[in-house]
């Protein structure tokens, strides 16, 4: 610790107040440079931290957390206000590591994190809601929404912005206006604030209006008349912002990197009687060169140089990642049919698919954060005899869950989901883990669910699944494929067929995905250590399941277990008992996966593996025991 540094003395919001003004130029270059030199050790959401470091120091100059809350949309933007409420030192340098700072905001860690978040939209539908239950309880906080410009693109914000002047007199809204979700802001909301953004008449013009009232008599009353006159009529006098139509007072643009700016017109709305929204221009990546010139590799990034900022490159021959697999094979695929179509929610790059953007972009089509809209999208398209694909994280499409049942499978349309991040992304923990997609989807009629074992199959089932005439669901891991080679022409896989991969007569593992290698591992130490014939099957498809397989199996074979990158309860293990059960056949099975738990983040998947039970040496005690152990009545097990 550094006697110089500002930084190092902050313990909390009130070390914050304490400054001189002119210190916090350098608090803020302090701020920005531990951001800079832990994502690059560890990665992270760099270029929105970097754009709202002003804007966290004025809210904490402004406000008093923790009795006053914040609402961070998303959260990812919440390392400057860890930094600043007693997280820094070595918890802060330990970020989205184990035993570290979470990457997001999370209620466990800080009283000062008062809502957490993970995904996009949520902020203000929950600061409304704790604004309104102030009201009701008759308290005095203040409670501010922080959202990016991107929020405004999903459909829950702008619910809740339809409810704001009926449910409460007092809010705070943040606009963090930078132009990117992930990648550029799409869309007619995104025109509609850079016309905003660079009109800068129009706050003046009201200013003006609003001060020739005030000097009349009595004009206060009269300039609420014009405030609710300028929100219901035609704007033939002075044009009203689209959020003023809501009922919110509109501030800005304000220059979100000038401190005095900016604790002027938050005290401002401080003290306003109405809801008000303070529109904040900032610049995504500030202080980092290369942040800038490229915000959306510096969105969430891995390592990097930070001198050049280079990605810290992978290891000589690590193979692709599934992501870049299905992206190029979407890609083949739409270049030989016109017919097939590629969607994603403001995440070409994150999904894959970027190469379909630049060489078929006329079958690219980017939504902005709306996977519900995504998703009616892609159902829409289908009934016309286009084969849309939605390229969605699993933990994003739970967002989108009324539709995929509603609106795809109910009428059984051909879309294809293609779910990145199925399993553990662990560095974000749990609002990012892909672990509930297999229970979640399992019970939806009509629905195909596979997944792949490696990069060639993964091909084959984005071949399959655009050939079949029903919605289908492949889920694949986060991270690099296994490296095997993929064919020159993808193979149309037999529908609900699992593959055996190694015969066994004492106890058959049946795997899903990444879990396929494990069982390969796991068979190979029992039959060292045990003597013992184990057998693998990658199931590939979850539903429609190979019964006839199963069965088979079932009635020779003492004990089955069953092997999933996901929540045991609901998920594939349990389709397996069920089918078992109802072709009346009992053989003792032991279900490995995920326990019924919300997994933190961690530093790797191994690590987050061995701390629930799920590493090579568990998986392997606890089949041996089961084995041991099957002369008692065979009921399934599970973590």
């Amino acid at each position: 610790m550094s006697a110089s540094r500002i930084l190092d003395r902050i313990a909390g919001p009130a070390d914050v107040k304490a400054l001189a003004p002119a210190q916090l130029p350098q608090l803020a270059q302090e701020i920005r440079d531990d951001i800079i030199a832990v994502t690059a050790r560890n990665g992270g959401h760099v270029g929105p931290n970097l754009g709202v470091v002003e804007l966290t120091i004025a809210l904490h100059r402004v406000f008093h957390t923790p009795d006053d809350q914040f609402v961070f949309d998303v959260a990812h933007q919440g390392y400057v206000h860890k930094l600043l409420t007693g997280r820094g030192g070595e918890f802060f340098r330990k970020l989205r590591k184990t035993d570290g700072a979470s990457g997001f905001l999370y209620r466990r860690e800080s009283a000062h994190d008062a809502f957490g978040a993970g995904h996009a939209g949520t902020a203000l539908s929950a600061a409304l809601g704790m604004a309104t239950a102030r009201d009701l309880r008759g308290s005095s906080e203040h409670v501010v929404a922080v959202c990016g410009d991107a929020a405004f693109t999903c459909g829950v914000t702008m619910e809740a912005l339809n409810n704001v002047v009926s449910s409460t007199k007092r809010l705070v809204v943040i606009l963090n206006d930078n132009e990117w979700s992930i990648a550029k802001n799409v869309g007619a909301i995104a025109k509609y604030l850079n016309r905003l953004s660079t009109n800068p008449t129009y706050n003046k013009l009201h200013h003006d209006v609003e001060k020739f009232f005030l000097g009349l008599p009595h004009g206060g009353e009269m300039n609420q008349l014009y405030l609710k006159w300028k929100r219901e009529t035609k704007d033939f006098f002075v044009n009203s912002s689209l959020f003023e139509k809501f009922g919110l007072r509109y501030v800005g643009p304000v220059d979100g990197h000038n401190l005095d700016e900016l604790v002027k017109n938050l005290e401002f709305a401080k003290n306003c009687d109405s809801p008000v929204l303070v529109h904040v221009l900032t610049k995504k990546g500030k202080g980092l060169e290369a942040a800038i010139a490229h915000p959306e590799k510096f969105h969430g990034a891995s390592p990097f140089d930070p001198a050049t900022g280079e990605s810290v490159k992978s290891a000589a021959g690590t193979p692709p990642a599934y992501q870049d697999v299905f992206g190029a094979a979407l890609t083949r695929f739409a270049k030989q049919n016109p017919k097939v179509l590629g969607i994603t929610g403001a995440m070409p790059s994150g999904t894959g698919l970027t190469s379909l953007s630049k060489e078929v972009p006329g079958q690219f089509f980017d939504v902005g954060i709306a996977e519900e809209h995504a998703v009616l999208f892609a159902a829409g398209l289908a009934t016309k005899g286009f084969r849309p694909v939605c390229a969605i994280y699993s933990t994003f499409l739970q967002r989108a869950y009324d539709m995929v049942i509603h609106d795809v499978c109910l009428q059984n349309l051909p879309v294809t989901f293609c779910l990145d991040r199925a399993g553990l992304s662990p560095n974000d923990g749990p609002t990012h883990h892909g672990l509930f997609d297999l229970s979640y989807l399992r019970c939806v009629p009509n629905a195909v669910v596979m997944q792949p074992k490696d990069e060639d199959e993964l091909t084959d089932m984005l071949h399959t699944a655009l050939q079949l005439p029903s919605p289908a669901f492949i889920r694949y891991p986060r991270g690099a494929g296994t490296g095997v080679k993929i064919k020159a022409e993808p193979a149309t896989l037999p529908l609900g067929h699992a593959e055996v991969l190694r015969e066994g007569s004492n106890v058959m593992i049946w795997a899903l995905g990444p879990m396929v290698q494990e069982a390969l591992k796991v068979a190979d130490r029992i039959a060292a250590e045990e003597g013992l014939s184990v057998g693998v099957v990658n199931a590939r498809f979850v539903k429609p399941l190979d019964r006839t397989l199963l069965l088979s199996q079932a009635a020779c074979i003492p004990l089955l277990v069953t092997l999933e990158d996901n929540v045991v309860a609901g998920g594939f293990g349990s389709a397996v008992l069920e089918a078992l059960q109802e072709g009346d056949c009992h053989p003792a099975v032991e279900r490995i996966g995920w326990p019924d738990k919300f997994v933190e983040h961690g530093s790797s998947v191994e690590i987050l593996r061995a701390n629930y039970g799920l590493a090579t040496d568990d998986i392997v005690r606890r089949i041996k025991e089961r084995y041991k152990r099957l002369g008692a009545a065979p009921v399934a097990a599970e973590i």
